[in-house]
């Protein structure tokens, strides 16, 4: 038998309440978003109260400002990372299907599309109300590394997500029947917690990397450095853990067994590894173009 870990029994839920019929639960991956959010918001706030870190001492908006544009990052992220995974993942599914395009309870965010949807929310609001753009870029992406994190430790939780099967040591045994098919393999499945591997390089590293730029490499006081690095180091990141992390299973075939989305001869990209070059690509120009 393949050394491997058991799956952790930790339920999804953290407590569920039932009233007039009808059942009220709170998920980790709920209250991930939500701790998140904070983290980020009071990360923020503390960067802006803290002038000296900016170019000539200006943060590019007060505190009322960051918690007036919080409301829009917030739909930003919700309604950008479902109609991603609905464009990106499963189009035809939900032309089929409209109805199910805003039953987000059911699951289905892309972290690509939520990036779209707060730099559209975050555009608009500077727009209206004449705030630099580059460096609120800097400043949302500040705050961007603790709901990573938490995020993918409740993918983790909920068991979805995982990688590819693997023999290594530190594979986990997910226990759900999609996890478990894998006929390649005669006896448990373990797979790659490619969840946690995320967690690790885009919440953990990845945000300690830019706090530390940000306080104490002045890297705030150059437009677009840390937005550059925030966008080149996710997709570096994501682009990576594509190599081990089981594809979406409306790209897996008979033909296509690695899920890969384009494909030329032996070589192919999966949709995350697709997603992910652009990021790459800007953050490594805003990085380049970044002055004092």
């Amino acid at each position: 038998m393949t050394a491997l870990i058991p799956f952790p029994d930790i339920a999804p839920e953290i407590f569920s309440v039932s009233l007039f019929g009808m059942t009220f639960a709170l998920r980790w991956y709920a209250l991930a978003y939500i701790v998140g959010i904070l983290l980020g918001w009071r990360i923020v706030l503390r960067a802006v109260r803290n002038t000296s870190l900016w170019r000539k001492d200006t943060p590019p908006m007060t505190p009322q400002q960051v918690e007036d544009m919080l409301f829009w990052v917030i739909l930003g992220v919700i309604l950008g990372g479902r109609l991603g995974y609905v464009l990106f993942y499963q189009p035809a599914h939900y032309l089929a299907n409209p109805g199910e395009i805003l039953q987000v309870w059911q699951g289905g965010m892309s972290f690509h599309g939520g990036a779209l949807g707060v730099i559209i929310a975050a555009f608009a609001y500077t727009q209206r109300q004449a705030i630099p753009k580059l460096a609120t870029a800097d400043m949302i992406c500040l705050g961007l590394a603790p709901g990573l994190l938490l995020g993918r430790i409740a993918n983790f939780i909920n068991a979805e997500l995982w990688g590819r099967p693997t023999d290594l040591p530190w594979g986990v045994a997910f226990p759900t029947e999609a996890a478990q098919f894998c006929p390649e393999v005669a006896d448990i499945c373990a797979r790659h917690p490619s969840q946690l591997y995320e967690a690790l390089l885009e919440g953990l590293i990845l945000g300690g990397l830019i706090l530390w730029l940000a306080w104490r490499r002045g890297a705030l006081k150059r437009g677009g450095v840390i937005c550059g690095t925030f966008l080149a180091g996710y997709g570096a990141a994501r682009f990576a853990v594509e190599f081990v992390r089981q594809p979406d299973a409306q790209f897996v075939s008979d033909g296509n067994p690695l899920g890969l989305a384009w494909q030329l001869g032996e070589f192919g990209l999966t949709m995350g590894q697709i997603l992910s070059l652009p990021m790459i690509a800007v953050g490594l120009f805003l990085i380049l173009r970044a002055r004092p």
